[in-house]
């Protein structure tokens, strides 16, 4: 648990401070072809979000921005790719912001192959997407309110799917334990899809996911939607209550956003974040890769969401430490 903490208050000195001891660059960036590592294969959710950023950069740049795929091995692989580029602007980063604000609470010290305090440092956030409490429809609830009593009266009967140790579907429920103070039982699957399908054919009872998958499944009534982990009702669904809404203060979003390596010349990472923004903010791009999508924005300025990565810490530490949470 010191550890932990130790780690949490290096990240949130991180995420403070980016300032960077790199130097000026010689010459205006970019002024020549700019790699995007992403963190899971061609077609995540990842994958699309930054294609749709790195052409649209392209376009503002006048240089290619090739993406490159990395997935697998806990980000490793991606990790140490960037890891072992010049620290220039040209090899960037593109991951859920997980890898930082969770996986380092959920490892020993070493574990990981980064270090999350000292090798990367935040550049711009894409958007987030807020999880969604699923329930088989034979549950005996209908609302948020009426899942916790029952978990509170009837403790740890009320079982969850989740993708993994550590994963989004099993932080979103420790989450909610942590904050009500209801008890589940968590059975961990290798990926959300079989979860799902075992909510769907009543084998457990709930989980807590990213919608886009489950979607059909929810019109078509053989899933229930009890509620968003975001702030704000979702617009495509305004007639669905947030989680927060029953329990003050709940937010469980995956988000996404791009990262360089330290080190990197704060006067590229102020210009990359600046087109970045410029991209998220267009129209044609929102029309085409986020309106489609059940996402939210997240903050647009570089304080904006370095202040952001500091709050997730925060929060995630805590749950990970109450849940006495490590992988290895």
């Amino acid at each position: 648990m010191r550890i932990m903490l130790r780690a949490g208050a290096a990240l949130f000195g991180l995420f403070f401070g980016i300032s960077s001891n790199g130097l000026a660059s010689a010459q205006p960036y970019p002024n020549r072809t700019v790699t995007i590592v992403v963190t899971s294969a061609a077609g995540g959710l990842t994958d699309v979000l930054t294609r749709g950023v790195s052409q649209k950069l392209s376009q503002l740049w006048s240089q290619p921005v090739v993406i490159e795929n990395r997935g697998g091995a806990g980000h490793s692989f991606a990790a140490t790719a960037v890891k072992a580029a010049a620290p220039d602007g040209y090899t960037l980063l593109a991951t859920e912001t997980g890898m930082f604000t969770i996986q380092p609470f959920l490892h020993s010290p070493g574990r990981l192959a980064y270090d999350a305090t000292t090798d990367f440092i935040p550049v711009a956030g894409f958007a987030s997407i807020p999880m969604a409490l699923l329930v088989n429809p034979a549950v005996p609830a209908k609302s948020v309110e009426e899942l916790l009593k029952l978990a509170k009266d009837k403790p740890s009967t009320i079982s969850y799917g989740t993708a993994g140790l550590g994963t989004a579907p099993h932080m979103g429920a420790l989450l909610l334990e942590t904050m009500t103070g209801a008890k589940f039982t968590a059975v961990h699957y290798r990926g959300a899809s079989p979860a799902l399908n075992d909510v769907i054919g009543g084998h457990i009872d709930m989980i807590i996911m990213g919608p886009s998958i489950a979607l059909p499944t929810v019109k078509a009534g053989k899933l229930g939607m009890l509620g968003f982990g975001s702030l704000q009702r979702v617009a495509q669904f305004a007639d669905v209550p947030t989680i927060a809404e029953t329990v003050p203060g709940y937010d469980a979003s995956v988000a996404f956003g791009l990262f360089a390596r330290s080190g990197t010349p704060p006067e590229v990472i102020a210009r990359v974040n600046s087109d970045v923004q410029k991209v998220i903010n267009d129209a044609e791009f929102r029309a085409r890769f986020l309106e489609p999508q059940v996402v939210q924005p997240v903050p647009g300025s570089l304080e904006g969401f370095s202040a952001y990565l500091r709050s997730e810490a925060a929060k995630w530490s805590k749950v990970v430490g109450d849940a006495k949470l490590q992988i290895d």
